[in-house]
């Protein structure tokens, strides 16, 4: 098999998001782009040469496509192994721990994580480095000039890999192994969780229903839920990886889950219902007739982990990105733990974890995971509460009544602006700015302006810094509205609207959180102007 040097032009618009590179299907099957960003990735990490590397995705369009084209140009740039997952299949988390477990280089994730896919969906790729977090800012920065700058790219010609046959094949040089995507990841969750517990739980009557969303997790969900643990084959939905995701948005939130969630809110309801996204790192929560918004499951998780085989000797600290409401700050205090506040983004929590400061953290984005992986994970996170439910012996209602009383509520909820023009989301944020030095100080309703600043954030391990993470009015403990860009979209832009307040008297604790934060609402819409300055009379996704 020959290496071909192929000649190219530069694409100007490789530049990371919050999670490495993503675009339309037809971005993606552009002449050359794949290859180009590849190529930049492999000029900047010459580490990779005569290395392991992992592969795998979510099993979305143009996800076997990819994958063969990274092999055959792993093995033109000198990596020694390729690790993939059987059918190109390889959830976000179970990519970062089969890194970590292989001692790998560094590892592809093809996936546009919960975005839409098929032929006119979106498409991804982020790369992972050695210990399974994402890339940092710093080393997407460096691909992004490369990409900018590439005039080649390597690649072995007449390169196929049957990715549906497990076991050992060559690519010139190069060794390929296509491993069982579930194995050593439900060797792990085995080592955290108590297995034999969760068992009898089961056995007990109690029951679960997992959501798919014929994405990633549903091979896992199967071998884990059913398999190991006697969870009924009705316990998970739309089990099957499609490459559409069954024409659905694989977002595990309380729009595009519904049919779950009417079926928690329904006489049928069993005992836990949860959800996870296209790649299987994101996470919903319910119980009957109740929704666990990301923040309070993250900081219940913080209150009762230690109960669990894994975590028993306590938790070393917790984190959460900014704009999680502040409930596992609560936990944190009660507990005499560490609680940093981090910028959205996985790759943040990263060198907190390596330097063993956390072993919990999450985001609001239906993100929650811990120091198992270096990745958030969404099978993790249900495991995690079929485990304190069978060891607390409580219902999720009875376990979330009983956090409320001890640590008081934060009614939470995120309004999302989708694909607006660019410069008109970027007028809303610069208006806001403008406007915050007379913020602090100023009464409105019942709270008052404590702050009123940009987010930016100093890494305590390694120095670097982050600037522009969102903006922020905080009305004390009380009440803050958040507003920030996401850094997921592939059309336009998205705006995102965070309203949180906090209560703690016993009489204001089962309020229905769209009726605890309309008076919140006001204030924002007063202060932000997004339906002045958008012509947006509502968001169009409440979570």
């Amino acid at each position: 098999m020959p290496v071909r040097e192929i000649a190219t032009k530069p694409y100007p618009d490789q530049k990371s998001g919050t999670a490495g590179l993503r675009k339309k299907v037809a971005v993606f099957q552009q002449p050359h782009y794949l290859e180009n960003f590849l190529q930049a990735i492999f000029d900047v990490e010459p580490t990779l040469r005569g290395k392991t590397l992992v592969m795998g995705g979510d099993g979305r369009y143009h996800n076997r496509t990819a994958i063969q084209t990274a092999i055959a140009m792993a093995a033109a740039n000198g990596v020694a192994k390729v690790i993939v997952g059987q059918g190109g299949i390889l959830s976000t988390p179970a990519s970062s721990h089969l890194i970590r477990q292989s001692g790998a280089a560094g590892g592809f994730v093809f996936t546009a994580s919960h975005n839409p896919a098929g032929e006119d969906g979106d498409f991804g790729i982020k790369f992972n480095i050695f210990g399974g977090g994402q890339a940092g800012e710093a080393l997407t920065d460096r691909i992004f000039d490369a990409s900018k700058a590439i005039s080649r790219y390597s690649i072995e010609e007449g390169v196929y890999v049957d990715l549906d046959r497990r076991g050992v094949q060559s690519v010139a040089a190069m060794e390929v192994e296509v491993v069982d995507c579930v194995d050593e990841y439900a060797k792990l969750m085995q080592s955290l969780f108590d297995f034999d517990r969760i068992r009898d739980w089961f056995r007990r009557g109690h029951s679960l229903s997992f959501d798919a969303m014929h994405a990633v997790t549903g091979p896992y969900a199967q071998r884990i839920f059913v398999e190991m643990l006697g969870a009924p084959q009705s316990s998970v939905m739309n089990a099957t990886p499609l490459e559409d995701f069954g024409g659905g948005h694989p977002d595990p939130n309380l729009i595009y889950a519904k049919p779950l969630v009417d079926l928690m809110y329904s006489e049928k309801a069993p005992d836990l219902g949860g959800a996870s996204d296209g790649d299987g790192d994101r996470n919903m929560i319910l119980g009957r007739g109740i929704f666990i918004s990301p923040g309070d499951s993250l900081a219940m998780l913080a209150a009762h982990l230690d109960k669990l085989p894994g975590y028993s000797k306590g938790l070393a600290g917790v984190a959460r990105s900014m704009p999680t409401c502040r409930a596992l700050d609560k936990v944190a205090q009660g507990r005499g733990l560490d609680c940093y506040e981090t910028p959205t983004g996985w790759k943040f929590f990263a060198n907190l974890l390596d330097s063993g400061r956390i072993t919990l953290c999450g985001e609001e984005s239906f993100g929650t995971s811990s120091n198992h992986v270096r990745e958030k994970d969404g099978v993790w996170a249900v495991l995690a509460w079929l485990n304190v439910l069978a060891v607390t012996g409580q219902s999720v209602q009875q376990l979330a009544d009983t956090h409320w009383k001890q640590y008081g509520r934060h009614y939470y909820a995120r309004h999302d602006y989708d694909e607006l023009p660019t410069e008109v989301a970027q007028k809303v944020m610069q208006t806001l700015i403008a406007g915050m030095p007379k913020l602090v100080g100023q009464k409105h309703g019942d709270w008052t302006v404590s702050q009123a600043d940009e987010f930016g954030y100093l890494d305590p391990v390694d120095g670097s810094k982050a600037t522009a993470q969102g903006l922020r009015v905080v009305f004390g403990d009380a009440a803050r509205i958040i507003v920030r860009l996401s850094g997921t979209g592939t059309k336009g832009a998205t705006l995102r609207l965070y309203l949180e307040r906090y209560e703690t008297a016993a009489d204001k604790l089962a309020w229905k959180t769209g009726d605890a934060l309309a008076p919140l609402a006001a204030i924002a819409d007063r202060l932000v102007q997004i339906s002045e300055i958008t012509g947006r009379k509502s968001p169009d996704v409440v979570t």
